[in-house]
């Protein structure tokens, strides 16, 4: 069988995840009637079987379908499909069986935006690293990927984070959330960090292995990928449940950004990854504000008529909330400057203390982002 494009994408990205979502197809742009035909066609070549357990649907390789992406390209997928892993053996128990799902879903998004995370595009940093200092940026590894450090990582494997994203002067950790708040251990989430810290300053992630050039004060910050906006507004809100066992802001991270998995998120991820292109919007955006007021005694980047104002198009939640709370300590009306799609999730969490200066996002993407995700 000759594949098509869709139709080897679709299998790749099942290969690396173990289980693809019923809603990859959709990520990928593909409509729902091309879609059952693309789906119908792949299991009647037999490459594909729809696994259903506990209500949830979702979609694996075939051992027919295995053997025929190993014999494309085997340095690509050899470690995803050999051996006793997650990803040649998938569980079928459902908190394992959504994470599965929840990267495909992220690695769908990546693909969308060009950002490397096959084995066979990027160095193999944390299995054999060596020297490569022509590595692309940004770039995706996964948490398995990781966890090849080996007793370095036994730490962290508790930890639900999907991997790291390696950007120009920054790292991105990232979470898939869902539609609510995830389980989340503050403790295993500072060993994590901590542990990317170390080799940035002189293990695998410095200077001598990497282009970037990342130090010890290199940021590292949380990404968590939601299902839709109204996930964000449960994330600020959440207060941990009674144990604290679910996610709620704390002090393990300094930022803590969130993209919605959808075409807007795609165009949010690909502003995060490019610090020129958020500079260059910042100074746009700032160039018709006067300067904070130093007096008012908390954090914002400029002011209007009085009025306290915070760039929020970047969805850092840890900045939202200390901003929610200072207007509301001290009684203050501000201004938030976003997306337009971001902002009825905003209204509804500052309520009558701000107003808004929304950013059309079809005209950013033309003016910023080439090439359109």
């Amino acid at each position: 069988m000759h594949l098509t494009t869709t139709e080897y994408s679709f299998l790749s990205l099942t290969a690396i995840a173990g289980e693809s979502s019923p809603l990859l197809l959709s990520r990928l742009g593909i409509s729902s009637s091309y879609g059952a035909k693309l789906i119908t066609s792949l299991k009647k070549e037999g490459y594909i079987r729809t696994h259903y357990r506990n209500k949830l649907r979702g979609y694996r390789l075939t051992a027919k379908g295995k053997r025929l992406l190993l014999s494309e390209n085997r340095e690509r997928f050899s470690f995803y499909l050999t051996g006793n892993s997650e990803t040649n053996r998938p569980r079928s128990e459902l908190p394992r069986r959504r994470r599965l799902q929840q990267a495909s879903l992220i690695y769908t998004m990546l693909l969308r935006c060009g950002i490397p995370f096959f084995r066979d595009q990027k160095p193999d940093l944390f299995g054999n690293p060596a020297p490569a200092r022509s590595s692309p940026l940004p770039v995706f590894y996964h948490s398995r990927e990781l966890k090849e450090l080996g007793g370095e990582a036994v730490k962290i494997n508790s930890s639900r984070f999907m991997g790291i994203l390696l950007t120009e002067g920054c790292i991105y950790i990232l979470y898939h959330t869902g539609d609510a708040p995830m389980k989340w251990e503050y403790r295993t989430e500072l060993k994590l960090k901590a542990l990317l810290r170390y080799h940035t300053s002189q293990g695998i992630l410095c200077g001598e292995y990497l282009a970037a050039g990342y130090s010890y004060d290199t940021p590292v910050k949380a990404l968590f990928i939601g299902n839709e906006m109204e996930t964000c507004l449960k994330l600020l809100n959440s207060d941990g449940g009674f144990h604290k066992t679910y996610f709620h802001l704390d002090a393990s991270f300094d930022y803590f950004h969130f993209i919605p998995d959808s075409a807007e998120g795609r165009s949010l991820l690909w502003l995060l990854c490019f610090p020129e292109i958020k500079t260059e919007l910042d100074s746009i955006l700032l160039s018709d504000l006067d300067p904070p007021d130093l007096m008012m005694g908390f954090f914002h980047e400029g002011t209007t008529e009085g009025k306290p104002v915070l760039l929020a198009y970047d969805l850092d939640m840890l900045q939202l909330s200390r901003f929610h709370t200072a207007l509301s300590l001290r009684g203050l009306s501000g201004r938030l400057i976003c997306f337009d799609f971001q902002k009825e999730m905003l209204a509804r969490y500052f309520g009558k203390t701000v107003s808004f200066t929304t950013i059309d996002l079809q005209k950013f993407e033309r003016r910023f982002l080439c090439p359109s995700p």
